[in-house]
């Protein structure tokens, strides 16, 4: 017996996500693989510029880029060093330490990258 079958009054039994023992699922991580990105020339890109607070601090994020991995660490790399701040990117955004959006809206665009309004 399978360990979600429960057996009902009388003989028909009543299994619990019995379906998910049989198949995969659906799964989070299977449709992140799935998407496909256009990789984009810089001119052709429009950034969103935002600022969230984690744990009581600022975080400036840039994105969403559509670029080679490579290509994007070392974008972000250039822009740590200008900033002269911590970061990171992740997927298509980029995340820096602190309120710095002026200061990344000039050096992207001084990169070649196009800004949404």
């Amino acid at each position: 017996m399978n360990l979600l079958e429960r057996h009902m009054a009388g003989s028909i039994p009543f299994s619990l996500g019995s379906a998910l023992d049989q198949t995969k699922g659906w799964s989070l991580e299977e449709d992140k693989a799935n998407i496909v990105h256009e990789i984009k020339e810089p001119n052709k890109h429009r950034l969103v510029l935002k600022m969230e607070k984690r744990r009581g601090k600022p975080v400036s994020l840039v994105g969403p880029f559509f670029l080679h991995k490579e290509v994007m660490a070392e974008v972000c790399s250039k822009v740590k060093k200008r900033l002269g701040s911590g970061g990171t990117c992740k997927e298509e955004w980029m995340e820096f330490q602190g309120e710095c959006r002026d200061k990344l809206k000039l050096f992207l665009a001084d990169e070649g990258f196009n800004f949404k309004a």
